[in-house]
């Protein structure tokens, strides 16, 4: 299981209904993209962090690997506009305005991260996918979703086999072992995965299969509290950001 999943499965907030968590952390991320950067991103960020940290009991350091990776990104599409390219003055030069354009952009895009992180480390998706069912996604896609979520351990379990294998046999000594050491991974995952495939439709043909997976949902239910203490803080970060938006601009 990975971490994420893991954290997902033992969190406070397991029992939850994905309904409480979607306007909570999902409401975050909105607002990260609707305010103005300064200070409302600043804020989102810093109240998602508390939220994470605090009421949801996520440990920091399983947070910190997850959201290094979307931050990366973050890092790198801001880096982008620091630069301009071609103009009178030389062909590669910095950007006019382009500090405080990457500011924004990755102050907007680290606070919507840690919004969609708050929902995700809280939210299992065997938990979220029969709701959305009940929401009205398509039967097929939320199947198709469904399968691919637990096939996908399967096959990440098949790899960390097959790659503890190669290491035992010495496959990655040399760069050119580890060439094809890397060549043979990807050809036993793919013959290993249509041969699942194959197994797990003939399996689910011996058992009836009518096009439906039919599972058991949570008997959660939406917590009217949680909700309305959502939506106060979202209205309080808004209302927050816009005063001191408009006392920077007085001043």
């Amino acid at each position: 299981m990975l971490p994420i999943d893991a954290a997902a499965h033992s969190s406070r907030w397991r029992h939850r209904h994905p309904v409480d968590k979607a306007v909570l952390g999902l409401g975050l991320t909105a607002l990260a993209v609707a305010l103005p950067p300064w200070p409302g991103a600043a804020l989102v960020l810093t109240a998602a962090l508390a939220v994470l940290l605090g009421p949801a009991g996520v440990p920091g350091r399983r947070l910190w690997r997850a959201y290094r990776v979307p931050l990366g990104f973050c890092l790198t599409g801001a880096a982008t506009l620091l630069v301009r390219v071609g103009g009178p003055h030389g062909f590669v030069g910095l950007a006019d305005g382009g500090p405080v354009r990457a500011g924004e952009l990755l102050l907007r895009s680290s606070a919507a991260s840690l919004g969609v992180l708050l929902f995700a480390f809280t939210t299992p998706l065997s938990d979220l996918l029969p709701w959305l069912l009940r929401a009205g996604v398509p039967a097929a896609v939320v199947d198709v979703a469904m399968v691919m979520y637990r096939m996908s351990f399967l096959l990440l379990d098949s790899v960390r086999r097959i790659r503890e294998a190669q290491a035992a046999r010495l496959g990655h000594t040399t760069r050119t072992a580890a060439w094809r050491s890397l060549a043979g991974l990807g050809a036993v995952a793919f013959v290993r995965a249509f041969d699942r495939a194959a197994r797990l439709q003939a399996g689910l043909a011996g058992r009836g299969y009518d096009g439906t997976l039919r599972v058991l949902p949570s008997g959660s239910r939406v917590s009217v509290r949680f909700t309305v203490a959502s939506l106060v803080l979202l209205a309080a970060l808004a209302t927050l950001t816009f005063v001191l938006h408009s006392y920077g601009k007085g001043r």
